[in-house]
């Protein structure tokens, strides 16, 4: 194990990101006895008194309730051990996982967007992501069920990056208030960086990835004819 971690550093990348998710998560569930009752001094709820009682609140709670479950969820169902060892529970978290994206995480995201607190451009990225995230657990439920395995575990991975979109906007505000930054521009930008930046380089490590594949393949056979060297590159474009 550890000569692995020494020749390939990126076997620790799935540890920390779990550590991260985890210390993060629980600085959010630390301000949650602000939101029962309503703490409207709290940073998040601060002036959201007039728009907060009605439908905001069902959602709001609603949203509260899913994230850590589906962050959590996410965390399990991406460890390749556990996956191995419990297949049957892996099928069922999978289930639980997907069902409280599609009817309780989107639903509410898209219903709060509407409300975000710095305005449209803010709200829009929400909104885009609260769409992205449904695209993603619907898809991959869909090859699953079709035992298209390799495209289910893609879709699911993306998933798992845009629920992490919640990690990377608190590190995000974490970054600014220690780099003194207040500007009006910041939130609405950090609502559409929290989530495309990190799947823009986890779909840039897939192709990536995919391309040292083919390339290894193709380098690996024993290239006779001008017709095994055209299939080669093919492969790699």
């Amino acid at each position: 194990m550890r000569a692995g971690l020494l020749t390939d550093p990126r076997l620790l990348l799935g540890p920390l990101t779990g550590l991260l998710v985890c210390v993060v998560l629980a600085g959010i569930l630390r301000n949650y006895p602000r939101y029962l009752p309503p703490d409207f001094t709290s940073d998040f709820l601060l002036g959201r008194d007039a728009d907060f009682y009605g439908g905001y609140q069902w959602a709001f709670y609603a949203h509260l309730a899913a994230g850590p479950v589906t962050l959590l969820l996410g965390l399990a169902l991406m460890t390749a051990a556990l996956r191995r060892r419990f297949p049957a529970w892996h099928r069922a978290l999978g289930r639980v996982q997907v069902a409280v994206v599609l009817l309780g995480l989107v639903p509410s995201g898209l219903w709060m967007s509407a409300y975000a607190a710095t305005g449209v451009v803010a709200g829009l990225g929400f909104a885009a992501l609260s769409v992205a995230t449904a695209a993603c657990a619907g898809l991959g439920w869909r090859a699953a069920v079709q035992r298209r395995f390799a495209t289910h575990e893609t879709w699911m991975t993306r998933l798992f990056v845009l629920l992490c979109s919640a990690v990377a906007l608190r590190l995000i505000a974490g970054l600014a208030y220690l780099a003194r930054l207040d500007a009006d521009w910041l939130y609405p930008a950090a609502a559409w960086a929290s989530w495309l930046v990190p799947l823009i380089a986890h779909e840039t490590w897939l192709v990536t990835r995919r391309d040292r594949s083919s390339g290894r393949r193709c380098e690996s056979e024993t290239v006779g004819t001008p017709d095994h060297t055209r299939t080669c590159r093919s492969e790699r474009t």
